[in-house]
C-alpha cells in the first residue's frame, strides 16, 4: 500500500479497500474553514485517486457531536482569517480554498460516502451533498443557512442541492435557511438512509463492503460513467460508453468475474 498522506485534522484510515477519513476538530464543531480540513480532504483525495490498488470506495465522517459546521462564524464576526481583507482579497481564498472541495470532489475516482454523523450546516451540509451517497444519524441536521448570515453558498451549494431534490425543494430550504432533521432530509431524498447513532458507522462500511467487493477498474469507470453522464449529449456519451466496455471486456478482471459467475450459477 502506498503510504498515506500527512494530514492535520483528520485521521485516515484504510481497510478491505475502504478508506475512511474522519474530520478531527469537533473543538469547532469540525469547520471547514480556520482549520486544515480543506487540505485535508483534498490531499486524501488525490491520494484515493492515485491509490487503485488499494481503495476502492471512500467514507467522510466527522468525530464529535458534528460532521461539519461549515464555516467558522466567530471568523466571520471578527473579519478574520479566509473571511478577511477586499472583495479581491475574499473571492481569492474562496477560489483557492473551499472551492477546491468540489472540484476535488468531483474528479474522486471512487464512490465517497458521507457518514453523517451529526448536524451538517452551511458548507458542512453541501460536503455531504457532494458526496455520491449520504447516510445519516438520526442526531444529524441539515441546513443551507447561508442567507441567515447574509451571505451566499459560495462553495457551491446552489450547484448540488438542486441536482438532488429539484429546484423548487432547494430554493425553499435554501431562501428560508431552514434546518431540517434527518428524516425529513430523508423523505425529500437528501440521504438515502437514517441510523441510530450507535449504527451509522456499521450501516456505513457494510454499504462500502458491498461497493469495494466489485472488480475495481470498472467500478472506477462506472464512477467516472456516471459523473460525465450529467453533462454530455447522448450520442457523446455513448460513443465514451462504447470506449470503456472495450477496456473493461479485455481486462483480467472481466475475465475473473465472468469465470466467478459461471461456476456460481453451476452450483
Amino acid at each position: 500500500m502506498q503510504t498515506l498522506p500527512t494530514l492535520s485534522d483528520a485521521d485516515l484510515t484504510v481497510k478491505n479497500r475502504i478508506a475512511t477519513l474522519t474530520f478531527m476538530r469537533n473543538d469547532v464543531r469540525n469547520a471547514l474553514t480556520g482549520t486544515t480540513l480543506i487540505d485535508d480532504i483534498i490531499d486524501t483525495i488525490n491520494w484515493v485517486n492515485k491509490a487503485s490498488d488499494d481503495v476502492s470506495v471512500l467514507i467522510l465522517t466527522g468525530d464529535g457531536s458534528a460532521f461539519s459546521a461549515g464555516g467558522n462564524v466567530k471568523d466571520m464576526q471578527d473579519r478574520a482569517g479566509d473571511f478577511a481583507g477586499d472583495v479581491e482579497e475574499v473571492q481569492t481564498r474562496y477560489r483557492q480554498g473551499i472551492q477546491r472541495i468540489p472540484l476535488a470532489l468531483h474528479k474522486c475516482e471512487v464512490p465517497v460516502i458521507a457518514a453523517v454523523n451529526g448536524p451538517a450546516i452551511g458548507a458542512g451540509f453541501d460536503l455531504a451533498n457532494m458526496c455520491d451517497i449520504r447516510l445519516a444519524s438520526s442526531k444529524a441536521k441539515f441546513g443551507e443557512t447561508f442567507v441567515n448570515l447574509g451571505i451566499i453558498p459560495g462553495d457551491g451549494g446552489a450547484y448540488f442541492l438542486q441536482r438532488l431534490i429539484g429546484y423548487q425543494k432547494a430554493a425553499e430550504l435554501t431562501f428560508t435557511g431552514r434546518v431540517i432533521d434527518a428524516e425529513e432530509a430523508k423523505d425529500i431524498g437528501v440521504v438515502l438512509d437514517v441510523c441510530a447513532p450507535e449504527e451509522l458507522m456499521t450501516r456505513a462500511t457494510e454499504m462500502a463492503q458491498q461497493i469495494a467487493s466489485k472488480p475495481p477498474q470498472a467500478l472506477r469507470f462506472t464512477k467516472r460513467l456516471m459523473k460525465m453522464g450529467q453533462r454530455m449529449e447522448l450520442p457523446d456519451f455513448l460513443d465514451l460508453c462504447a470506449c470503456f466496455q472495450g477496456m473493461c471486456h479485455n481486462s483480467d478482471e472481466h475475465m475473473e468475474a465472468v469465470e466467478k459467475m459461471i461456476a456460481m450459477m453451476k452450483k
